[in-house]
């Protein structure tokens, strides 16, 4: 028997390249079972339990309690998710940011900063503030930006702003798009520059650049950056340059997107992804960071990638065929469960790891293998056996999988299906045989629905070559 590796397979486009296929709703998770060194389970189910006023725009938990921007409300989310309208915030259709102080919670919505105090929700009306696009807290200050201007308010009035106090982003003329803030510095992100400021003190602006630190590459939108695993990822580019995923410390930009996944991104306008949302999470060892886009969500493992010497991506989608909007994000740790909101219906839920439904909805799951190729001599697939976890299936269930294959990357044959074990079938075996010949090279694609609840380590075929 051959062993086929599965953490990622190949296609083909008629461009003509040769592009690497990402698990779809699968988690490759670096382990080493005997069987293989790593694995794919099934991406974490949605669990809904409350609806609220709008569609998600944001959350944070502050003082041990969820809150969340829905539409146009600002509003609580209980540990049962029962949701609570607290204020009204407006709503520009673009997601909400929030950060903390001692005392506040600041929301920058609609262009505009709101405080709430536990109580009541403010708007700050000081008319130096201007737009609102983000905000950070940082050393006592509320930071925001317009898109041209680093402006703070002042230390013992957080409503206040002082004109002679504005900062700015001065290496580069490109705009500011977004701020973060990370060992107490912040990081003014333009479009194509990346600037980092220190508190001093002083009169005026309080804050100086930090000359040396400036990267030279930028975010190509407020939301599509993010603090993780203690650097400043974002996804954007420098001048002239093609976007691509990036983790931005110590004056350096490395790379983390991978051909395919900067492949994917030419899909998208420059408007479509500078409304990208990228957010992070750790979660039982895995450090995932993850890019919305408007039909799916790409997501990189920074430490499954360390373990495994290779960038390890997979893709989520909510859609049965094809993909659609991943419709859990703002991720929020909060009553011991990550909370998560529905960008498309305004649910709100957690993530749970014994089902891989959404909110009640069967998703698909999909992955592939790399070429199997016998030096141009063909072969026989005399059978073809997935090795995994069977029988956690929902009960009462009976579910399908199937395979087929390429002899191009591009054009497939007819699916083969087979039962994929009731509930408690913890040993069936997921066997096809008499599975075809290849003349020259072959993928194998696999594909199943989250009825089918499973994890798989290992795929092994019995081939036959040909002499010829």
């Amino acid at each position: 028997m051959t062993q086929i590796p599965i953490l990622s397979g190949i296609f083909t486009d008629n461009g003509p390249d040769f592009r690497t296929s990402y698990p779809v709703n699968l988690v490759p998770v670096p382990k080493s079972s005997g069987i293989s060194e790593g694995f794919l389970r099934p991406s974490d189910g949605v669990v809904s339990n409350g609806v609220g006023p709008g569609l998600d725009r944001g959350a944070i938990n502050w003082n041990g309690v969820c809150y969340r921007v829905m539409g146009s409300k600002f509003c609580s989310v209980a540990a049962n998710g029962t949701v609570t309208v607290i204020a009204d915030v407006g709503d520009n259709g673009i997601d909400a940011s929030m950060d903390y102080s001692f005392d506040l919670l600041a929301i920058a919505s609609n262009n505009n900063l709101y405080y709430y105090d536990g109580t009541t929700v403010t708007q700050v009306t000081d008319p130096d503030l201007g737009i609102v696009l983000d905000v950070v807290w940082v050393d006592g200050y509320f930071m925001t930006t317009d898109g041209e201007f680093l402006v703070v308010t002042e230390l013992n009035n957080p409503f206040a702003v002082n004109p002679l106090k504005y900062g700015s982003a001065e290496a580069d003329p490109d705009p500011i798009t977004g701020l973060l803030k990370l060992r107490n510095e912040v990081y003014a992100l333009n479009r194509n520059t990346i600037e980092v400021f220190d508190n001093v003190g002083g009169d005026l602006f309080p804050f100086q650049r930090i000359e040396g630190a400036q990267i030279e590459k930028g975010s190509v939108g407020t939301h599509a950056c993010c603090i993780y695993i203690e650097t400043c990822a974002f996804l954007g580019s420098g001048w002239n340059e093609a976007p691509g995923v990036y983790l931005g410390v110590n004056a350096n930009a490395t790379k983390i997107s991978t051909q395919e996944i900067d492949q994917i991104l030419l899909n998208y306008t420059e408007a479509e992804l500078a409304l990208v949302n990228m957010e992070a999470r750790n979660d039982r060892a895995h450090d995932h960071l993850y890019i919305h886009l408007p039909d799916r969500t790409l997501v990189f493992d920074g430490a499954a990638s360390k373990s495994l010497q290779q960038p390890v991506w997979f893709i989520l989608t909510s859609s049965i065929a094809g993909f659609s909007k991943y419709r859990a994000q703002n991720f929020a740790w909060c009553y011991d469960k990550w909370l998560c909101g529905d960008p498309t219906t305004g649910k709100v839920g957690y993530l749970i790891n014994n089902i891989s439904t959404q909110y009640g909805d069967t998703v698909r799951w999909e992955f592939g293998t790399t070429i199997v190729y016998n030096e141009g001599r063909g072969a026989i697939i005399q059978q073809l056996e997935l090795v995994g976890l069977t029988g956690a299936v929902a009960y009462g269930s009976d579910p399908t999988i199937n395979t087929s294959y390429s002899t191009d990357g591009e054009t497939w044959s007819q699916q083969k299906f087979i039962k994929a074990g009731k509930t408690g079938q913890r040993a069936k075996r997921l066997v096809w045989f008499q599975q075809g010949w290849m003349r020259n090279w072959r993928i194998q694609r696999f594909q199943g629905t989250s009825d089918a609840h499973m994890s798989f380590a290992r795929l092994e075929a019995a081939i036959e070559p040909l002499a010829f």
